[in-house]
């Protein structure tokens, strides 16, 4: 039978480890078997860069789960609500009045972080359903004044969320996962785990900013949710996250 996993002195390793980064960060860790969990700053505030892309389309998925939209739905494109420079492909392609229907749309804002695709997708869901969705889930830093801020405990809270999605919608849940493990982005969370491991997850970036929330699958899936700033270069801060993901791996082997 495997050693009962040490939590307390994970987190301690973890803390020991963050001391030593010029930045601040934010940590929800959860060993989901285990049902044990823990917080190093889990509810201060960061910027949420493309993290909060992903409650939006688990919002937009539980509506679908619901019969409440139809994934064929198409949306014009509006530039002047819509565009947003950055990551994406729909700021080098789309045009006034073209259209997209929403599974595309939220497709691209999970594989490729598109931002056009993001703001279609809130301006079509409205903000303050959205926000209203993301509280039920337990969030509690939503929104606030307008800007795009959460917390770690919060991000695990949409985590969390997303895998009681999953168990009770399986294909729609699958295919949500199959994305978020699918994306373009993969130097945090999955940056130091083994080959193949599957990590469906969600990576933010801004200036200063290196964020990183997602479920690692295996023998002991867990949850983490890391969120920094501070940074000089962001490359730092994915690869600390990285070595924390890997400090959780090894801890629950």
């Amino acid at each position: 039978m495997p050693a009962k996993p040490d939590h307390d002195a994970l987190r301690q390793e973890m803390l020991a480890f963050i001391k030593q980064q010029p930045a601040a960060f934010g940590v929800y860790f959860a060993d989901i078997n285990a049902g044990v969990s823990f917080g190093i700053d889990e509810n201060k505030p960061f910027p949420a860069a493309s993290t909060v892309k992903l409650p939006v389309v688990l919002y937009l998925n539980t509506l679908a789960a619901g019969g409440k939209i139809d994934w064929r739905e198409r949306i014009p494109y509006q530039p002047a609500t819509d565009f947003q420079d950055g990551c994406g492909i729909l700021r080098h392609h789309a045009r006034e009045g073209d259209v997209y229907s929403l599974r595309t749309l939220a497709t691209l804002a999970i594989t490729l972080s598109d931002n056009i695709a993001y703001r279609m997708l809130l301006r079509r869901l409205g903000r303050e359903r959205v926000a209203h969705f993301m509280r039920s889930l337990g969030g509690r830093v939503v929104f606030p004044r307008g800007q795009n801020v959460t917390t770690a405990a919060d991000m695990g809270a949409y985590l969390w969320g997303l895998l009681r999605f999953t168990a009770r919608h399986g294909r729609l849940g699958e295919r949500l996962l199959d994305d978020l493990a699918n994306t373009i982005y993969h130097v945090g969370l999955p940056g130091e785990l083994p080959e193949r491991t599957l990590v469906a997850h969600k990576e933010g970036e801004i200036t200063g900013v290196a964020n990183d929330v997602g479920v690692v699958f295996g023998e002991r899936p867990f949850i983490l949710s890391v969120l920094t700033r501070g940074w000089t270069e962001t490359a730092p801060g994915f690869k600390a996250i990285a070595r924390l993901a890997r400090l959780a791996w090894d801890a629950l082997i």
